[in-house]
């Protein structure tokens, strides 16, 4: 029996790195990308809306994430005139850009392996 042919697909390797302070995820991926939008939002509820997350979803990961570090990371801004909001603390920044950096890393660690593996892989 013959196998079906492959359609033609883009293959590439994408390495998830998660810090996790005991049995919880502290960062990761998804951490990552809600930090990212709250930065550029500057509101948890935008962030949560952009993901897709219900704002109680997104409040818990902010504060899972903050409970993992020394410092806060992400601090609610409370109403007002503004109407309140949420930005990131000079720690959030921080741990963002380091953990951009390491992706980076982790993805040049791989190439020359990833490059023989993708060899191997079906066309």
């Amino acid at each position: 029996m013959t196998r079906p042919k492959a359609a033609t697909r883009e293959v590439q390797i994408r390495p998830r790195l998660r810090v996790m302070w005991g049995k919880e995820i502290a960062l990761g991926p998804g951490r990552v990308q809600l930090l990212e939008l709250i930065q550029e939002t500057g509101s948890l509820r935008a962030a949560a809306e952009r993901m897709g997350l219900s704002y109680m979803r997104a409040w818990t990961l902010v504060k899972l994430t903050n409970r993992c570090f020394s410092l806060p990371i992400v601090e609610a801004v409370r109403g007002g005139q503004t109407g309140g909001g949420a930005k990131l603390t000079e720690a959030g920044r921080k741990v963002m850009a380091l953990y951009r950096q390491m992706e980076l890393e982790s993805q040049r660690a791989v190439k020359e392996p990833w490059s023989e593996l993708k060899r191997l892989l079906r066309k």
